[in-house]
């Protein structure tokens, strides 16, 4: 089965918590700003409601373009795909970012160190479908948190969504193959399809392992840009937890029949994420991981 990554390089591309991670004082996964309710093959999202979605961008000939997505986990740590990272680039990350061709003044632009760059060490980027497709990434200095600015909510580890749940792809992807290139954050529904249905044969068969959520269909899916970005899944207590780092589509097309959007799930790699982040330094995710783990 031939598939490719949801990323590109060289162009702006669009579309569309019980916590492992212990919240700061501020919470985590608790927007401000609410999602809308209304999606139909997905829509502008309301402004700031997801507020741990980040912008990576790459330098090239002396300006920074869009690339993929990511999460802001801790004020200092960003979570997004292995297949956006190359050794070879200089990246930025923005923050607090919604229209990306105006500047609204909520947006915070952190530079990343070379050697701040952390790509799970069986990732294979002439695989994408053998998994650990995941990248840490330390920011520079601290975001600041506030209404646009907030960190996501992990789940515990080994948690598996249901089949149906109601899950929202959010990023600057394309809105379809080959389509249009939104300026506006984008979001969409993607109910989880369980490992059961969408390993089938005829679905992604040996293509999707355990360590992969999939999620949409062949109407709503993610598409080149939206890689990194974050898959935001409802809890009971009314917050959001990030369940899946977006990573593949089938190469026959974003929006493919019983070709879900596929996610490297976060679930499957607590104890690399803890180990990467406790190299950093005081406020990182190491440090605040205690009692409250479910890991």
């Amino acid at each position: 089965m031939c598939v490719f990554p949801i990323v590109s390089r060289l162009m702006m591309l669009q579309l569309l918590s019980s916590l492992l991670f212990v919240a700061l004082a501020s919470g985590c996964g608790r927007p401000s700003h609410q999602p809308s309710a209304r999606v139909v093959n997905g829509e502008d999202a309301v402004p700031y409601s997801w507020p741990w979605q980040v912008s990576l961008q790459y330098k090239k000939d002396g300006a920074f373009y869009h690339t993929c997505g990511g999460s802001l986990i801790a004020p200092d740590w960003v979570m997004t795909a292995g297949h956006c990272i190359s050794n070879s680039l200089t990246y930025q990350v923005v923050l607090g970012e919604y229209n990306r061709v105006e500047d609204e003044g909520s947006e915070q632009v952190i530079p990343i160190n070379a050697g701040d760059l952390f790509v799970h060490p069986l990732w294979n980027s002439n695989c994408v479908a053998c998994g650990n497709d995941i990248a840490l990434i330390k920011l520079s200095r601290s975001a600041q948190l506030g209404d646009a600015v907030q960190l996501a909510c992990l789940p515990p580890a080994g948690d598996i969504l249901p089949n149906g749940a109601p899950c929202y792809i959010s990023g600057w992807g394309r809105l379809s193959t080959g389509g249009p290139l939104p300026d506006k954050l984008q979001q969409a529904l993607l109910p989880v399809v369980d490992y059961e249905h969408c390993s089938k044969r005829d679905w992604w068969g040996s293509s999707l392992k355990k360590s992969m959520v999939c999620a949409g269909g062949d109407l709503v899916s993610g598409c080149n840009g939206d890689s990194g970005g974050p898959l935001n899944c409802p809890t009971a207590d009314g917050s959001w937890q990030v369940h899946g780092v977006t990573s593949f589509v089938s190469a026959f097309g974003c929006n493919t029949v019983k070709k879900p959007t596929v996610f490297t799930r976060v679930s499957a790699f607590n104890d690399w994420i803890e180990e990467v982040s406790g190299r950093g330094r005081a406020g990182g995710l190491h440090a605040r991981l205690g009692e409250n783990s479910r890991s």
